[in-house]
């Protein structure tokens, strides 16, 4: 569950893991984006979203969002858990840490500074130099699969990103749809190759771990697709099929 396309990491992450999955996308094309909310409004949207998967039974449900899982988390796991465990997604900052950096978070301006980043930078970053980015528009930019924007978006966040950064922790799952693109714009002559750390590999992992699944990604059986959007059965958004995750979705048999 997403308010837009960022769940497209984690799900396809899940797709390649398990290609006998059955995925149910729930998206909020009515509420996003859901960051310029207060955390009360989009608690309340994203319970909506989660309960509208729910109804399809799944054996685990993905919070897509680091927005979300900042603010919904406590709420969705009140409303589904036991009966369906919850996994959250949280900035990939302790893996990132662990290189020796400098590390630089790349994360929305509304998350850049929050005392939620700050908290994880203390517990798993001790002596090592973290430079937070704020990244104006790209979520955005990404959602709509914008080219101008995001090529805008990524280059203004690299100007902000000090030169001797190794590593970047991927700190918003739309960010991931176009990794290799800021690979390209942070990368400095003459420095080793940059580190990307993203979440949507270690948060599909533990979803399997949580319904006690093993990966088995050259099962032969095809799972199906359903997509909600604001709980209506739908279709992948156009833009989603401009990345490599949504054309890999794209594939899935849809749910009869």
């Amino acid at each position: 569950m997403d308010s837009g396309i960022g769940l497209l990491a984690a799900t396809a992450a899940v797709r390649r893991l398990r290609p006998d999955a059955d995925l149910v996308l729930s998206l909020d094309p009515d509420g996003m984006p859901w960051g310029p909310r207060t955390p009360e409004d989009l608690t309340r949207r994203a319970v909506a979203v989660a309960e509208a998967a729910a109804a399809h039974r799944p054996d685990a449900l993905i919070v897509g969002c680091n927005t979300a899982t900042v603010h919904a988390l406590p709420a969705l796991r009140a409303c589904l858990e036991p009966a369906i465990p919850v996994i959250g997604t949280v900035p990939a900052i302790k893996p990132a840490a662990a290189g020796g950096g400098p590390v630089a978070i790349w994360a929305t301006p509304a998350t850049t500074g929050s005392a939620y980043q700050r908290g994880l930078i203390e517990d798993h970053a001790d002596g090592v130099r973290v430079t937070e980015v704020p990244c104006h528009g790209l979520a955005e930019a990404v959602e709509h699969a914008d080219e101008t924007a995001i090529i805008a978006a990524v280059a203004a966040a690299a100007a902000l990103t000090p030169d001797d950064v190794t590593t970047v922790v991927l700190g918003c799952t739309h960010y991931e749809l176009v990794a290799e693109r800021i690979r390209a714009a942070v990368q400095r002559p003459g420095l080793p190759p940059l580190v990307l750390h993203g979440s949507a590999g270690a948060v599909a992992a533990q979803a399997l771990r949580r319904i006690g699944e093993q990966p088995a990604p050259g099962a032969d059986a095809e799972g199906t697709l359903t997509v909600l959007l604001s709980g209506r059965a739908g279709t992948l958004p156009e833009p989603a099929l401009t990345y490599a995750e949504g054309r890999l979705l794209e594939a899935v048999t849809p749910a009869g």
